[in-house]
């Protein structure tokens, strides 16, 4: 049945009224109609979430196989001209030195080196001079030294290898005798050093700051003096074998940079047989190995822009002789950069452990013994302090002042029981040294350069009232000159003041002081000149003139230096 929209509002209006005016009333209306009602069903599938991400079907396409010709056009490509205002001074493989001086002093120098090469550096050197003159009143002072070595590299991207070896030999006499020359055996007042080594180290290049870069190398040596006459003395020589491995490493962040170093240095001394005695009842057999082990860790932290350097670390040293010993060295240094670099001021405290050689002794006072004691000279502490920098782009400074206390500091005196009046011996001391210095570089381009050296040094020694042989005070002065390319004027000047011999007994000119007989050795002025005339680029000639003031000052108590001496010869390149 369908009932229309008017009829339902009739009906609801005449409900109403009845409900108003009524008064409780009721009224029924009963109708007839039918109702379709669908049947309930139940969901038999369980709820799941449908993707939005609605799949297409992939077509296959055949291959169609096209072939296109092709033509490839080319232009030349024009080649660029670099100009440059000077071009490279040409590099020649050898180089010759030749000359004569007084004396009857000859020279002979030759170098034989790699051209440019990016990879490969390689190279040999050899080098001989001697004199055959005499001091007059003294024994025979004759000399000569003669070297030869050869070294190669490989220089690679990621690393460098390189290696050496060499050889040295050297004559001379202990001329230091004021009796006739005719009554010394020429034969007992000579020595002659040898020395054979060579080295090998291995560095790499990493440029990554995120990465490590190491250094490792390894060194020996083997070193005797004079090998006696007789066959059945032949071990009664002074003669060592020294070797060295070392190795270092970095890795470098934002602002740190660490390090570590690891050294370990062994020194075989022999000089006869330990305990032994020869025909001379006072001369025993001398035997010492050692073993130096160093490690050093370190970090330096750069601040403030890099201008300021903080380096922190120590050395932790151990000395392995008749007993082992363990020392703690501090390693601090602290720089900071005003102005660009203009004035740096620096200030540290250090320390370490130096190994004594027998060929480091005889390379400082070849007039020695070969029967010595050798101990390490140890610095607990050296506190360091200065100011260096620039004044304009010419000029350079540097001023700084120290504080050391060493222990066994080797000091050289004359021997009174192997040799008397013209070996020296080696005698130990702890010893407190302050030296105040300063320098003065000026540089003009490559035509003139000119530097200054001042030194002062002041000793307390608990033993000994000297520092025996060591100067209070030093000046240096070196020029170099080039005067258009063809003259080359090279200017050295030397003084050394201050110096004091031990004197076993009293002579004249000397003083006694805390039962101790002391001379001065006078004042070190030595001057030296060269002059080298380039004739072209390959060929030159040379005048040295040393010792212009002919001071015959002493290098060693009773061992002056010879006069003016004159040198001449040539260079060539080829």
């Amino acid at each position: 049945m369908k009932i229309k929209l008017k009829h339902i509002f009739s009906i609801i209006l005449l409900v109403s009224s009845h409900q108003l005016f009524a008064q409780g009333d009721e009224v029924q209306l009963i109708g007839v109609g039918n109702r379709k009602v669908e049947p309930a069903f139940r969901i038999t599938k369980d709820p799941k979430i449908l993707d939005t991400t609605i799949t297409t079907k992939t077509r296959d396409y055949p291959y169609f196989v096209l072939q296109y010709p092709t033509t490839i056009a080319t232009e030349p490509i024009k080649a660029i001209n670099i100009k440059t205002e000077s071009k490279l001074n040409p590099l020649y493989s050898t180089y010759v030195k030749l000359g004569i001086g007084s004396e009857l002093m000859p020279l002979g120098e030759i170098y034989f080196d790699s051209k440019r090469s990016r990879k490969f550096v390689y190279g040999v050197h050899a080098k001989h001079i001697s004199s055959f003159g005499n001091f007059e009143g003294y024994a025979p002072a004759q000399f000569d030294r003669s070297k030869f070595n050869a070294y190669g590299a490989i220089h690679e991207t990621k690393y460098t290898l390189n290696s050496g070896l060499y050889y040295q030999n050297q004559g001379l006499h202990y001329y230091g005798w004021k009796i006739p020359t005719d009554s010394i055996d020429k034969k007992e007042n000579t020595q002659r050093y040898q020395a054979i080594g060579g080295d090998f180290s291995f560095a790499s290049h990493v440029k990554d700051t995120a990465k490590l870069n190491y250094t490792l190398g390894a060194k020996y040596q083997h070193f005797s003096s004079k090998k006696p006459e007789e066959d059945t003395l032949s071990s009664w020589r002074g003669r060592e074998n020294t070797f060295a491995f070392l190795a270092s490493g970095k890795y470098q962040t934002k602002r740190d940079l660490f390090g570590l170093e690891l050294g370990v240095r062994y020194n075989g001394y022999k000089y006869g047989q330990k305990g032994d005695t020869n025909a001379f009842a006072l001369d025993t057999g001398l035997v010492r190995n050692n073993t130096l082990i160093n490690l050093k860790p370190n970090i330096a932290t750069f601040l403030l822009n890099n201008r300021f350097k903080a380096t922190v670390g120590f050395d932790l040293a151990i000395d392995v002789n008749e007993k082992t010993k363990a020392y703690v060295f501090p390693q601090i240094e602290l720089k900071y950069s005003f102005f660009n670099n203009i004035f740096i001021p620096y200030l540290g405290v250090r320390g370490g452990i130096q190994q004594t050689t027998y060929r480091t002794l005889t390379d400082r006072n070849e007039f020695l013994l070969t029967n010595l004691v050798l101990r390490n000279e140890n610095t607990p502490m050296d506190v360091y302090a200065g100011f260096k920098g620039t004044l304009s782009k010419r000029i350079g400074f540097h001023v700084g002042a120290s504080f050391a206390r060493i222990k066994d500091k080797a000091l050289f005196v004359m021997d009174t029981v192997y040799s008397p009046t013209n070996k020296f011996n080696v005698i130990y001391d702890t010893l407190e040294q302050a030296t105040v210095e300063g320098s003065l570089v000026y540089q003009l381009n490559e035509k003139l350069k000119i530097e200054a050296q001042g030194r002062y040094f002041s000793y307390s020694l608990l033993n000994n009232t000297y520092a025996w042989n060591l100067p209070t005070w030093q000046l240096l002065i070196r020029g170099h000159y080039n005067l258009f390319d063809k003259f080359i004027i090279q200017l050295d000047y030397q003084m050394d003041g201050g110096r004091k011999s031990l004197l076993y007994q009293m002579e004249e000119g000397a003083i006694e002081e805390n039962g101790q007989f002391a001379k001065d050795l006078g004042l070190i002025a030595d001057v030296n000149l060269g002059v080298e005339y380039r004739y072209s680029k390959r060929i030159s000639a040379f005048i040295q003139l040393n010792n212009i003031a002919s001071q015959r000052y002493q290098r060693w108590y009773n061992y002056p230096v010879q006069p003016i001496q004159v040198m001449g010869g040539f260079t060539a390149r080829f």
